[in-house]
């Protein structure tokens, strides 16, 4: 099911741990996604974000290196593009404005965030 949701979908993503990276990258591309990335850090979110015209959906790690990714997270809901985010952290951590948001936990299950996007994106 998730090879059928995620076809021709663009998919950011935003990871700072290589390895969790590169399997994100090659689970939704073997689901037959168009990934955007991996970007691992929040300026290169940003630009990544700013100069694609189309962008279905997003995962995104809540924390890279220290820095938080909600600027991203801002300008993907300003565009009205879905997003799940990854994270070791509680629902406390998380922005109010974001409540609203799937947060899969770390350590993640990769075939359940891949499932996770698709539904966000289809929902």
């Amino acid at each position: 099911m998730p090879e059928r949701s995620l076809r021709d979908c663009r998919i950011l993503v935003v990871e700072d741990e290589y390895m969790l990276a590169d399997e994100l990258r090659t689970e939704l591309g073997d689901a037959g996604a168009i990934v955007l990335g991996p970007v691992g850090n929040v300026e290169d979110a940003l630009e990544l974000v700013q100069s694609e015209q189309a962008i279905d959906g997003g995962i995104l790690d809540v924390n890279l290196s220290g820095e938080m990714v909600f600027p991203a997270a801002d300008l993907l809901t300003d565009r009205g593009v879905p997003f799940v985010f990854t994270t070791g952290y509680d629902a406390s951590a998380i922005p109010s404005r974001f409540a609203d948001v799937v947060r899969c936990e770390k350590p993640i299950n990769i075939k359940k965030v891949t499932q996770a996007i698709g539904r966000v994106i289809h929902s």
